[in-house]
């Protein structure tokens, strides 16, 4: 296993990192301890989490899990879902922070979150709000370091201002959805991450399944996330999709590879990403997306890779310079 810097925090990262989403649902205790026992093994050090995975489930197995090695561990939890019936147990306001943070280091049994992270962005609360309660969180100790998830990046940058303005806190990684059929993140975001040297941990790196060579044109499991949860039916709908996924597991069985290792080496291999979040409901599932910390990809195979699927445009669509890259200097000179 390889480390990498988070961003500029200084603190080394697994360049996986096992996201914990399927502790407490899919993956019952006995099934999420030898994940972990794997991941560890492995050389991971680097765990992804949620105050709303499993209502709670899945801090409080994770807690369990970490308390012999909590030193040797970074971990991530998140805030801003909804966690009860309350009215309030939503959005990133500082009186649903503040209560979120104690609940989740309970169940975590940790007297610090390493990185904590805004789950989703909240038109309703006001950004200032939201910054200024997680910068009282890290001059408390109760959390190390600031991350943001699902936000588009002129509301990371804006965010990123309104730091730097007041002397708050910065975020220090992000968390977007990116794989070879979501690259949307290619645009804006993973720029913007690598101008400000932010730390990026990419979810989804498999599409949901998509990529697994369990999928193909019309045919669908009867089991996995796409059949059974409603939210991944809907974020990969498109048959588009489908057929990209179909010309990229063509590719990996001509080559040999695993389509779980391959997708997330493509996904690893972009040098804004810090590290995929892998997922998993059992270690078999999990050793194929852990064989990627060992897999070679060298630029020639992530391009043609990378032609299987649809490149999203450029950000001002001014695609002269997107086709000319010495557009710019050209016209400086």
């Amino acid at each position: 296993m390889k480390y990498k810097l988070l961003g500029k925090t200084g603190v080394l990262v697994s360049e996986l990192c096992f996201g914990t989403m399927t502790f407490g649902s899919e993956a019952d205790e006995t099934e999420s301890t030898q994940m972990f026992s794997q991941c560890r093994n492995a050389g991971v050090n680097f765990f992804d989490c949620s105050n709303n995975y499993s209502e709670g489930r899945a801090e409080t197995i994770l807690g369990k899990l970490i308390a012999g090695c909590r030193d040797e561990v970074v971990i991530t939890t998140k805030v801003s879902q909804r966690v009860g019936k309350d009215i309030n147990a939503i959005g990133p306001t500082r009186r649903h922070i503040m209560l979120s943070v104690e609940q989740s280091l309970t169940r975590l049994r940790t007297d610090r979150i390493d990185l904590y992270i805004i789950h989703y962005f909240d038109p309703f609360t006001a950004m200032d709000e939201t910054l200024r309660a997680l910068d009282d969180l890290v001059h408390q100790g109760k959390v190390l370091y600031l991350g943001v998830s699902n936000w588009a990046a002129w509301q990371i940058a804006k965010a990123l201002g309104i730091s730097e303005r007041k002397c708050l806190a910065r975020f220090e990684c992000i968390q977007p959805m990116y794989n070879l059929v979501k690259r949307q993140a290619e645009v804006e975001i993973l720029p913007l991450a690598e101008s400000e040297q932010l730390g990026v941990i990419a979810y989804n790196p498999l599409a949901g399944g998509v990529l697994s060579g369990k999928y193909s044109p019309g045919i669908t499991p009867q089991s996995g996330r796409l059949a059974e949860k409603d939210q991944y039916r809907k974020r990969y709908a498109e048959p588009i999709y489908y057929e990209v996924a179909d010309r990229f597991v063509n590719y990996a069985n001509a080559l040999g590879v695993d389509p779980v290792t391959l997708a997330i080496s493509w996904v690893k291999s972009n040098p804004a990403i810090t590290a995929p979040i892998l997922g998993a409901r059992n270690t078999s599932q999990l050793s194929a997306s852990l064989a990627a910390a060992d897999f070679v990809m060298t630029s020639e195979m992530r391009e043609s890779i990378s032609q299987l699927s649809i490149k999203p445009g450029t950000a001002t669509d001014r695609l002269e310079e997107e086709l000319d890259s010495k557009y710019i200097l050209r016209n400086r000179s």
